[in-house]
């Protein structure tokens, strides 16, 4: 249920009606729009009867929300949402590449692909320093040492960084060191680690798992903003099919799905969708194209030497030429690069 307030509601009216919704034993969710406060209800089982809100003073209207994840549609808060990592904005016609190794490999690795990837236009630093691998033989990441590394070289170049978190511990470690926490697409339903990155209050990046459907994304997502964090940038990432010509198959269709259904951003990895080198730049300007709110690519100053995800890194050249292709791109979806500010100007 969504309680619409008027636009001339005081802050103690919106306050009254929280308090009301929390002696229901439920939960008050506040989202500021631009004309109005609209208060979203989570909690209930049943179907609330709206005479039991729709007296309250400053109370405009009460609207029943008919889709299962309430707090992500558009039904409650019909606006795009914009998410600021590190003074970024991410949605709401501002489009943010995220980019740089898959792994933190050592300082020097990171510091040149970061300086390669800041010079190219990039807005955020992207390095894995807990590396989910299908073979336990293979490169795990460096840990607690790589996000100290990623903070380091966030700090010399100026960029803020996101990183993957696997689990309560590494979670922490992200938290303590980066702007952004990365949900990967083996977490995206699970659902403990959710409920602790939604406490986290640190925006978090949500890919979608290899074999989730739109409906299971948002439904996760719902995890993260009914435990406060309304901070949550979703991204499209590729789904597991038949084909054997992409690592995975990237659906660009999720984009426009997600934008009709909810009013979080959400980015596309044409890296993971893609998984070979020469399809990742194409499928970025698709995924402009089509309206995304972003772009998650995998830079490596020597992709013949990383030691992960070799095949679908591009080098900074690349990237390059792509930032160079956007601003023609962007204009046809209403949108723009990205420009960082400083924390008091995003606040």
């Amino acid at each position: 249920m969504l309680i619409v307030m008027t636009v001339n509601a005081t802050k103690e009216e919106v306050e009254q009606v929280k308090r009301h919704i929390e002696a229901l034993g439920l939960t008050p969710h506040a989202i500021p729009g631009a004309q109005r406060v609209a208060i979203g209800i989570t909690g209930n089982r049943d179907v609330l009867d709206p005479s039991l809100f729709e007296n309250l003073p400053g109370v405009l209207e009460v609207i029943p929300v008919s889709h299962p994840y309430k707090l992500v549609s558009r039904e409650v808060k019909p606006e795009d949402t914009v998410v600021w990592v590190g003074g970024v904005p991410v949605g709401g016609g501002h489009f943010a590449v995220m980019a740089g190794p898959c792994s933190v490999e050592g300082p020097e690795q990171t510091l040149t692909t970061a300086q390669a990837v800041k010079k190219a236009g990039a807005h955020i630093l992207r390095g894995g320093a807990f590396k989910p691998r299908t073979s336990p033989y293979t490169f795990q990441g460096l840990g607690e040492p790589g996000l100290q590394i990623l903070r380091d070289v966030s700090r010399e170049v100026g960029m803020p960084t996101v990183s993957e978190a696997l689990d309560e511990r590494s979670l922490e470690l992200v938290v303590e060191y980066c702007d952004m926490i990365q949900i990967g697409a083996r977490n995206m339903q699970n659902f403990s680690l959710l409920r602790l990155a939604g406490k986290a209050r640190k925006p978090v990046l949500l890919k979608r798992g290899m074999a989730a459907t739109v409906e299971e994304l948002l439904m996760a997502a719902e995890y993260l903003l009914a435990e406060g964090n309304y901070q949550v940038v979703l991204c499209e990432r590729g789904i597991r099919t038949f084909t054997d010509h992409t690592r995975n198959t990237l659906d660009l269709a999720a984009v426009v799905a997600v934008q009709r259904l909810s009013h979080l951003p959400i980015i596309v990895d044409p890296s993971h969708g893609t998984g070979k080198r020469h399809k990742v730049v194409p499928l970025a300007r698709a995924a402009a194209a089509v309206g995304a709110d972003g772009l998650m690519i995998e830079v490596h100053h020597n992709p013949m030497q990383a030691l992960s995800d070799r095949a679908q890194a591009i080098v900074p050249e690349e990237l390059a030429q792509l930032m160079n292709q956007l601003p023609t791109i962007l204009p046809l979806t209403g949108r723009h690069l990205a420009q960082a500010q400083s924390a008091a100007a995003a606040s």
